[in-house]
């Protein structure tokens, strides 16, 4: 299959790339490493006129952390850049971040795909935007009319859709705290697959002890989830296996023809149990 026609333009600065979105109306796309719109064109499931390439804006491809101790990811960063880390930057503190890019896709599309990429494209599979979700991160992108910075609670709406506006890019993800107790575990048919299910668990320990945590789903529903009755259950004191019971009991997840709802509970049982362990484990 290939695409449909289209034009295409290369930014220059984000200013300027915002302002081509503005002006090329709701028919425009932005596009970066193209792992994800670039496949979706191929099969006419997407069908922008315009593409703004943002490929070149070298200043939203960096890692670094600022003086509070926050980790900033520009947009343009690869997922094989956080899985490398090259510059060291994420530690102990964000080793969940590392550890969960061997779960995105393979060698090729971790190399060309981007962090703000994945997390525009707002797919409820999509290990980003779950991490995002557990560890409470923000978001600031950048328009015509300024600059605003959205929780990753308030951002994803549902399949493939955010609170991104047509002429708004997104430039940099925020990650304001430390996640040390943090762990990804997800399900798919074959490495590099898309998940059935996947469930990140980022825990509040101190002196030894769980004081609760964040529970976050993603392939159960329209967008990535948290669960708060899951989160009830570590505040309490409960175990992890009631985390995960009441967790599988909490969603209602659809089914296909990869998985009945009912097999996508049990899922959901079985990995929640399984990020809890490997977070206390750190």
């Amino acid at each position: 299959m290939k695409p449909a026609p289209f034009g295409y333009h290369r930014a220059r600065d984000v200013d300027g790339a915002a302002r081509l979105l503005a002006e090329l109306g709701d028919d425009a796309k932005v596009i970066a490493g193209g792992q994800s719109l670039v496949a979706m064109m191929n099969f006419r499931l997407a069908r922008p006129r315009h593409l703004v390439d943002i490929a070149g804006l070298h200043e939203l491809n960096r890692m670094h952390r600022d003086p509070s101790g926050a980790l900033r990811i520009g947009a343009l960063t690869t997922h094989h850049t956080v899985e490398t880390d090259p510059e060291g930057q994420l530690g102990a503190d964000f080793a969940v971040l590392r550890e969960a890019m061997r779960w995105i896709g393979h060698l090729p599309i971790r190399t060309r795909g981007t962090v703000g990429g994945s997390i525009a494209h707002a797919d409820a599979t999509a290990e980003w935007c779950l991490l995002s979700l557990a560890l409470d991160a923000e978001f600031v992108a950048r328009g015509p009319r300024g600059e605003r910075r959205i929780a990753a609670g308030d951002f994803f709406l549902g399949y493939y859709t955010s609170v991104l506006e047509p002429d708004e890019i997104l430039v940099e993800i925020v990650f304001p705290r430390p996640a040390p107790h943090a762990a990804l575990a997800e399900f798919a048919e074959r490495q590099g697959d898309f998940a059935l299910v996947s469930a990140t668990v980022n825990l509040d320990i101190a002196e030894g002890a769980v004081r609760g945590g964040r529970v976050a789903l993603g392939g159960v529903a329209a967008s990535v989830i948290r669960v708060p009755e899951a989160e009830a259950v570590l505040t309490d004191g409960g175990s992890f296996a009631d985390c995960a019971a009441v967790a599988a009991d909490a969603v209602d997840p659809p089914g296909d023809a990869s998985g009945s709802a009912q097999y996508r509970k049990q899922l959901v049982r079985t990995l929640v149990l399984r990020a809890c362990e490997e977070a206390m484990s750190r």
